[in-house]
């Protein structure tokens, strides 16, 4: 197998990470699996922003652990986990980089979650969720 380019964000395909003390709920089959006010937003070039949530924020006991794997060229290998409460549409619903490329060392010991295989994503803001 050839090796995996690596690339560094840049003008081209910046990458930014910010501290988002707002408050962060996920919830899967009306079952809160993770809330954080330590969240980190990673901002991908043009992509829509993701909550990265500390592993110490979720309730990993509601995450299994699944083979499936993928590659970033800016951030490395992450791995997968499914939330079996909530059903098909919940498979592969989390992600994590175990170890994070460099410029993106802060998400190690974070997870993010799919918007569309959990039942949502809210941030407050001031006591209002959006």
């Amino acid at each position: 197998m050839a090796d995996k380019p690596v690339l560094q964000p840049g003008p081209n395909h910046p990458i930014t990470i910010t501290s988002n003390h707002n408050r962060v709920v996920v919830t899967v089959a009306g079952k809160v699996v993770a809330d954080t006010r330590n969240a980190l937003t990673l901002q991908e070039a043009s992509y829509p922003p993701v909550q990265y949530v500390p592993l110490s924020d979720v309730d990993t006991a509601a995450l299994e652990r699944t083979d499936t794997e993928s590659y970033c060229p800016y951030k490395g290998d992450a791995s997968y986990y499914s939330i079996p409460v909530g059903g098909d549409s919940a498979v592969d619903a989390v992600w994590e980089y175990r170890q994070p490329y460099a410029p993106v060392a802060e998400i190690k010991g974070h997870v993010a979650f799919y918007p569309d295989r959990v039942d949502s994503i809210d941030i407050e803001a001031d006591g209002d969720p959006s």
